[in-house]
């Protein structure tokens, strides 16, 4: 399936190039549907392709060398993947794994490579475009040890949340306690509060947003500025 006109690209990146440096790189990209738990980055093995998607979720899982894992980023329309490709460099950094079923365009990492070094717009966006996601590496380090699981879990649902259309997100316990580091007891009882608290409702593999201006209000620091920082980075680009 060819890539669509640029006023029906998905992906928040490719939306908002100069239409004639969209027009290049279209002709590179792939579309791929990705079931949940693709592996579509595996840490220390090379890049084949880069991904931009276009809807779900993903997650950067940092992985130790005693094989501990732990949800350094969640990704999704807003950016692309693996993060360590605009470093020139030909292996992963960490597992890139598909959280939430999602679909996507890719180009081959030559391709992606190329534009990188020849297109400058291409360039500059993608650049944004990995500053903005380290800010929100530091926010989750900041958050994981300063804010209790309640105010993390309000967080990662809220930045779920928008990367989904509708209200509804497709959440197992399994995924939350990768996303928070804990043990899926902890997830249960803070699932448990929010939902007490009429933020959400949680049924076995979904959770709704049921009052987001509440969920915010609870999540307290935790969440809003890596998402402000999203916005200012990616305002007024060309």
């Amino acid at each position: 399936m060819p890539a669509p006109h640029q006023s029906n690209m998905q992906n928040k990146l490719l939306s908002v190039l100069p239409s004639a440096d969209y027009e290049q790189i279209a002709q590179e990209l792939e579309y791929v549907a990705l079931p949940r738990g693709t592996l579509i980055g595996k840490a220390g093995q090379s890049i084949d392709y880069v991904y931009f998607l276009t809807s779900g979720i993903g997650s950067i899982v940092a992985v130790t060398p005693e094989g501990r894992r732990a949800e350094a980023g969640v990704f999704g329309f807003d950016g692309y993947v693996p993060t360590s490709a605009v470093a020139g460099t030909e292996f992963n950094a960490h597992d890139v794994i598909v959280q939430l079923e999602a679909e996507s365009y890719r180009m081959n990492y030559g391709s992606f490579r190329h534009f990188m070094d020849r297109n400058r717009n291409f360039n500059k966006l993608i650049i944004r475009s990995i500053e903005a996601f380290a800010v929100q590496l530091a926010y989750t380090a900041i958050s994981n040890a300063l804010h209790d699981v309640n105010e993390r879990l309000a967080r990662w649902l809220l930045m779920c949340h928008d990367r989904v259309s509708g209200n509804e997100i497709a959440l197992t316990h399994e995924f939350i306690s990768l996303m928070l580091a804990v043990r899926r007891p902890s997830v249960t009882t803070s699932l448990h509060i929010l939902e007490g608290n009429r933020f959400i409702t949680a049924e076995r593999g979904s959770i709704t947003i049921r009052n987001r201006a509440a969920l915010e209000e609870f999540a307290h620091d935790a969440y809003g500025k890596p998402e402000e920082e999203y916005r200012r980075l990616m305002k007024d680009l060309f």
